[in-house]
């Protein structure tokens, strides 16, 4: 079985100087946790395809380090493609600009040796301004999520608020371009709007369940059914944080259970199986000690396929949340 994973900060924890061509196992562990992600574990696990993203953190305080202006970000932003166009140079990934370049069963035999990567940007701050746009387009952007905390083009979770003037704009920009949307940190206001004022592909590419884990950060049913209706894509997050409700949180670590229950949340309220897959954000500002118990790094992620066979999830829908659901959006999203 082939897995697709919606979200990995790569690039960003490169930037931080972990050495993603060793497995997680043999890399040293630091402030945020121990390692989870190594391109050898993806491989592992077969993960064909995946989201990698750039993530640039803000400053977040008068003397917290992180990007102070857009200039920062924009640079911040430019390192980090970087390094996935140099693993792309290197043969230790392949970057994906379109829906052609993607392979999947049963073309996929024997497996390909490097993941195919979809680059996708966390916060938009580095788009200086809406006229950048084709410059990022061009070097191999093909998602935006217009905010991760609150930037100039919208409000987020924590920091309500609609689309600015700003994120009008460059929402237009994005569409011209047939850049997908990201609306996994976005205030509901601005979920909302973005959903009627853009007419392009959107998903959440690591958002969890609200009826389960009752925070703005996450959807609501309303949302998903939103989502669903467009044809849009859900990526369950790992984070035991986003698994479970406060009062669980503090009483037991998260598992594989937990991440099935909200599969299967999302599963009910759009009335099937084919707009939830994985978008883990593993190594996402956390470590492997805040994953489900028996997820360790990317090469365990096949145990989540045991565990949603064995809540009665059949073959073919095991293949579907696995890899198939994601694949067959970016088919249809990607230019």
């Amino acid at each position: 079985m082939i897995i697709v994973d919606g979200h990995l900060d790569l690039a960003y924890n490169a930037s931080r100087g972990r050495n993603l061509l060793l497995p997680a196992s043999r890399q040293t562990p630091d402030e945020e946790g121990t390692p989870s992600v190594g391109l050898p574990d993806l491989r592992a696990a077969s993960v064909t395809l995946l989201c990698g993203t750039l993530f640039c953190m803000p400053a977040l305080g008068k003397d917290a380090a992180g990007y102070r202006n857009p200039d920062q970000a924009h640079a911040a932003a430019k390192h980090q493609l970087q390094w996935y166009h140099q693993r792309h140079a290197e043969a230790e990934i392949q970057i994906i600009r379109a829906a052609g370049q993607l392979t999947r069963p049963p073309t996929l035999n024997p497996l390909p040796a490097t993941p195919q990567v979809i680059i996708l940007m966390e916060g938009a701050d580095p788009i200086r301004s809406p006229h950048e746009v084709q410059e990022w387009f061009d070097a191999g952007l093909r998602i935006v999520g217009l905010a991760w905390k609150q930037t100039r083009y919208a409000g987020a979770a924590g920091a309500p608020g609609p689309l600015t003037p700003q994120g009008d704009d460059l929402l237009r920009a994005l569409d011209a371009h047939a850049i997908i949307h990201d609306v996994s940190h976005l205030a509901e206001q601005s979920f909302w709007q973005l959903l009627d004022t853009s007419s392009g592909p959107v998903i959440a590419s690591h958002s969890n369940c609200r009826n389960i884990v009752p925070t703005d950060r996450h959807l609501s049913d309303q949302m998903i059914r939103a989502l669903a209706d467009r044809g849009g894509m859900i990526g369950i997050n790992l984070y035991t944080k986003f698994l479970l409700p406060p009062a669980e949180a503090a009483a037991r670590p998260a598992d594989l259970q937990d991440v099935v229950r909200h599969i299967r949340h999302v599963c009910d309220v759009t009335g099937d199986t084919t707009h939830v897959g994985l978008g883990t954000d593993m190594d996402g500002g956390f470590g492997a000690e805040c994953l489900p118990t028996q997820i360790r790094s990317s090469a365990d992620l096949p145990r989540l396929a045991d565990a949603l066979s064995a809540s009665g999830f059949t073959p073919p829908e095991v293949e579907d949340i696995m890899a198939a659901n994601w694949l067959r959006f970016f088919e249809h999203a990607l230019p």
